[in-house]
C-alpha cells in the first residue's frame, strides 16, 4: 500500500510541477494598442484564480522512529550472554517495544497528513489545468 501511494505520490508531483511551471511562466508581452480610430469594446475581465495550492505537512512533524536497543556482542556469540546481560537487554526490548508501539499512531496519523496532501495536490492540479482550459 506505501509503494503505491509513494508511486502516486511521485506522478502527482509531476502533473503538479507542470502546472506550477505553466503558471510561473513570464507573461506574454501584450499586443501593441491599435490605431486611435475607433475604441476597442472591452474585454469582460477574467476571474481571479479560485485553486488555492495545498500546503505540506512541516517537516518538523514528521515522527521519529525509536532507536534500536544496542545488541551485546555476546548474543551471536556461540556461548550466549551471561545472565545478567540478556535480562539488561530483554529489558532494553521490552522498553523499545512500548515505544515503538506508541510511535504507530503517531505515524499513522502523520502518513495520513501526507495523503491528505496528494490528494489536495490532485484537485488542487486538476483545478489549473481546468483554468487554462477555459
Amino acid at each position: 500500500m506505501v509503494r503505491g501511494t509513494l508511486v502516486r505520490f511521485g506522478g502527482l508531483l509531476a502533473v503538479l510541477a507542470t502546472a506550477v511551471a505553466a503558471q510561473a511562466a513570464p507573461p506574454a508581452k501584450p499586443a501593441p494598442a491599435p490605431a486611435k480610430s475607433a475604441p476597442a469594446p472591452k474585454a469582460a475581465p477574467e476571474p481571479a484564480s479560485v485553486c488555492t495550492p495545498p500546503v505540506a505537512p512541516a517537516a518538523s512533524e514528521r515522527p521519529v522512529r525509536p532507536p534500536l536497543p544496542e545488541k551485546p556482542a555476546c548474543i551471536d556469540a556461540k556461548e550466549g550472554c551471561l545472565g545478567l546481560e540478556a535480562y539488561r537487554y530483554n529489558d532494553a526490548v521490552k522498553a523499545y517495544n512500548l515505544q515503538a508501539q506508541a510511535f504507530r499512531p503517531v505515524a499513522e496519523a502523520y502518513f495520513k497528513k501526507l495523503n491528505d496532501y496528494v490528494k489536495a495536490s490532485a484537485a488542487y492540479a486538476q483545478c489549473e489545468a481546468e483554468a487554462f482550459q477555459k
